[in-house]
């Protein structure tokens, strides 16, 4: 009997775990700039575009947007979530065999992020394994899912007892001055998958696809800022909803209208406010009677707009921007339900220009009301501060040089605890460190 057979075998065997989120951490760079600061600067200097400004902000919902320190780029952005959260789980660091990021605004066409995410973690003293994979995952909004689902099914083809960290980071920038700036923003969030989690339980299973070949969105080769189809993009994120939902009723053997009924709450990737609450009152119109004010007070119910504000203060942040809205919707139903919050359903939907669009069924695990009250999510925004427009305007001329980069900033300017970009090489090459004292 060969020896494929009896690894087929033990596979069969294997008892079978849900698997999902153990706990999350969210890192957001502190500069912003108001829209209105935003729109005031650009009037100025393009009066005929005032109008067309203004209407763009009604129409998205958004307030500021976030943008990264001159020493922070979407490798430092992601190690600070990522430390952050292990400090806060030490005794799963042993465990961790995968390491994933997911990520659109990548530092490096060859190397991962993961693997200088690794190597930030390692000089801050978290004691990562060396005996694991890193990877990278790339399809626009959706990297980071595909990253969380890869390492789900890889744990899912042992008994043994490990984990995998995911971390989606990006920054989000666009021509300037547009209609699509006011979209930009910056951001990381880092995610403990295990069997048996805490948070989270993923019916991976049950998953709902769609893919097409689409150029709502993209980023040539060479360009440091995305091409938008704005109308176009979010004809594209309805289309792609409704066959991945379709899928994902057929998986589960529901009608549409029952598998929206008991759902207790929505978790939605948005690119700004009012894209996503559009695209689920849409869904749920569609496939059901609620309309109107019966329409709403159904998505007040569970809580779906308080998913959507943190993304009015911070911006899109692409593969991360799902699990921002995620972070404050538990957070909302806890506070909320409290305990009885564990059992509840969950639908989440997360897009990928280009496109893909997965939606996963999900539900709250025993151990969530003890993560969520560790969590200090209002710590966000305490930490952000309103940055002179010429800071803004400088971050908008990046890339910058290593010579730029040493007038910019010294490490002496680094906040304690935070990791920062030490220079880059002559022949490209990017070097990190992490700022002690």
């Amino acid at each position: 009997m060969n020896s494929t057979f009896l690894s087929y075998r033990a596979l069969a065997a294997m008892e079978h775990y849900p698997i999902g989120i153990g706990d999350l951490q969210i890192s957001i760079p502190p500069p912003r700039i108001t829209l209105e600061s935003m729109i005031e600067h650009r009037i100025r200097e393009f009066p005929e575009l005032e109008r067309r400004l203004r209407r763009s902000v009604d129409k998205t919902g958004q307030a500021a947007v976030r943008f990264p320190e001159p020493w922070q780029d979407s490798a430092t952005i992601a190690a600070q979530a990522s430390y952050e959260l292990l400090l806060r789980n030490a005794t799963a660091v042993p465990s961790i065999r995968y390491l994933g990021a997911g990520t659109e605004t990548t530092v490096d066409q060859s190397k991962p992020m993961a693997a200088y995410v690794e190597g930030m973690l390692q000089s801050a003293g978290i004691d990562i394994p060396e005996r694991m994979m890193t990877f990278q995952a790339q399809h626009a909004c959706a990297g980071g899912t595909i990253a969380l689902m890869g390492i789900a099914g890889l744990l899912s083809m042992t008994d043994r007892d490990e984990r995998g960290l995911v971390v989606s980071s990006d920054i989000a920038r666009y021509d300037a001055p547009s209609t699509a700036e006011i979209t930009q923003g910056a951001g990381a969030v880092s995610l403990l998958v295990e069997k048996n989690p805490r948070l989270l339980e993923i019916d991976f299973a049950s998953a709902g696809y769609c893919s097409r070949d689409v150029d709502d969105f993209f980023r040539p080769n060479g360009s440091v800022v995305a091409k938008v189809k704005g109308g176009y993009s979010m004809q594209c994120y309805n289309e792609s909803l409704d066959v991945a939902f379709h899928d994902h009723c057929e998986r589960v053997g529901k009608a549409p209208d029952e598998a929206i009924a008991s759902t207790d709450m929505f978790v939605f990737h948005v690119p700004f406010k009012l894209m996503a609450l559009g695209a689920l009152q849409r869904l749920v119109s569609h496939h059901t009677a609620l309309h109107g004010a019966d329409l709403d007070r159904f998505l007040s119910e569970r809580g779906f707009e308080a998913s959507l504000e943190p993304n009015t203060l911070v911006g899109n942040i692409y593969t991360a921007s799902t699990f921002l809205a995620l972070a404050f919707l538990l957070r909302e139903r806890y506070d909320r339900f409290g305990d009885d919050i564990v059992g509840k359903s969950m639908l989440m939907a997360s897009y990928g220009s280009g496109n893909t669009m997965i939606v996963l069924s999900c539900r709250i695990a025993e151990g969530a009301p003890q993560v969520i009250r560790s969590w200090d999510l209002d710590r966000i925004f305490q930490t952000g501060y309103d940055a002179p427009l010429g800071q803004y305007l400088t971050w908008l001329e990046a890339p910058h040089s290593a010579t730029r980069l040493d007038e910019l900033y010294t490490a002496n300017d680094v906040p304690k605890g935070t990791f920062y970009l030490s220079g880059i090489r002559e022949d490209g090459y990017r070097l990190y460190a992490f700022q002690r004292s």
